[in-house]
């Protein structure tokens, strides 16, 4: 579809015929009406990155048709946050004349916020040197000049250097509360902040007459257990990546959480621990006995949950999926569905224009 194309009539279109394909997979389950959260049509993503293209003396964004392989040039991407719009052209206009921040630059990503702040790393096919270093941060200086809110970073072969921060402060509104999240350069955030905030906000929702203890698989950032703490008595949250598990930890400080604690494993790992299968290190000083978790929460990769973890999940009385997969999440339904029924299942359109969906469902303990 051609950005022409991409009407607000259209865009209804796609995202009805999204909630059918929802509707259907779920069938067999007898679920609830599928509350259905739309997205902006355009300026939806916070980060994005582009192919950069040399041609004579000059150089542009470019990114490659996934069937073709045909490469198109981009001067402006409604798909991306108005901040990274902005920044497009200013960025490239600084590039051109300066040989050492051009030369060998294959790659140009971007990670911006709702709150103004970005990130962009510029990826070379060569070693950075001080004349780089000296040049990036006179680009930084001039972007900042122009009223940009920037971090630079350069990217090469075992090679990372940051001008500034290598990480954004996001603000996200949900229900009336402001949340502040760090988001760090080339690790996993939601994509989509508007959509994220509703998430957050739905999430919030189905957990609000919860009792007890939370338990969360996946926490990343602490993106939804940050939020969800002030549904419950305590929260346990596990995540692998330790970069993840750090902007956790300022992202519990920064908000005043006091009654999250987030533990650095995999949720295979953890599913050991709990069984009484494996002891770990990492779980001295954690009285897992003494959480009353009737509650477990799951945004688990596109892969969905393996088996162990499915019938970990099984164990709770209620269960938060979110699942940027639908077809795993089915699966994965066909064993969760023999013990838990579906209370809310909802839709959020991450990635308009596109066949991805992201969904929620919780899920209830049959009586």
């Amino acid at each position: 579809m051609t950005p022409s194309e991409r009407t607000p009539a259209a865009y209804q279109v796609q995202l009805a015929a999204k909630a059918q394909r929802l509707q259907a997979l779920f069938a067999g389950f007898n679920p609830p009406a599928i509350e259905v959260h739309a997205s902006p049509a355009e300026h939806y993503r916070m980060r994005a990155e582009f192919r950069l293209w040399h041609e004579d003396d000059d150089l542009y964004h470019v990114m490659f048709d996934q069937e073709t392989r045909q490469r198109i040039r981009v001067d402006q991407f409604p798909a991306a946050s108005a901040l990274i719009n902005r920044v497009m052209q200013p960025l490239l206009d600084e590039l051109r004349p300066v040989k050492a921040l051009r030369f060998k630059l294959f790659q140009i990503d971007y990670l911006s916020t709702l709150s103004g702040q970005l990130v962009i790393t510029l990826l070379y096919h060569r070693r950075l040197d001080g004349d780089w270093q000296a040049a990036a941060e006179g680009l930084r200086t001039s972007l900042q000049a122009q009223g940009f809110d920037v971090r630079i970073i350069g990217r090469a072969h075992k090679q990372k250097i940051c001008l500034g921060d290598e990480f954004v402060v996001e603000t996200l509104k949900v229900q009336g509360r402001e949340l502040i999240y760090q988001q760090v350069e080339n690790s996993f955030t939601q994509p989509n902040a508007e959509i994220n905030q509703l998430m957050l906000g739905w999430t919030l929702d189905v957990t609000r007459a919860s009792q007890g203890d939370l338990l969360e698989l996946y926490c990343g950032n602490g993106n939804f257990s940050i939020a969800l703490a002030q549904n419950f008595r305590r929260v346990l949250a596990t995540e692998i990546a330790k970069p993840s598990v750090a902007s956790a930890q300022y992202n519990i400080a920064a908000n005043g959480v006091d009654n999250l604690i987030i533990l650095r494993m995999s949720a295979e790992e953890f599913t050991m621990a709990m069984r009484g299968e494996r002891s770990f290190n990492r779980l001295e000083g954690i009285d897992l006995a003494g959480y009353q978790c009737n509650t477990i929460f799951v945004d688990p990769p596109r892969a969905g949950l393996d088996e162990a973890t499915v019938r970990l999940v099984q164990e709770y009385d209620n269960i938060l999926y979110i699942s940027c997969n639908p077809d795993t999440l089915i699966d994965n339904m066909q064993a969760l569905g023999q013990t838990h029924e579906v209370a809310r299942l909802a839709l959020f359109d991450q990635f308009p224009w596109t066949h991805h969906m992201e969904a929620g469902v919780y899920l209830r303990r049959k009586g």
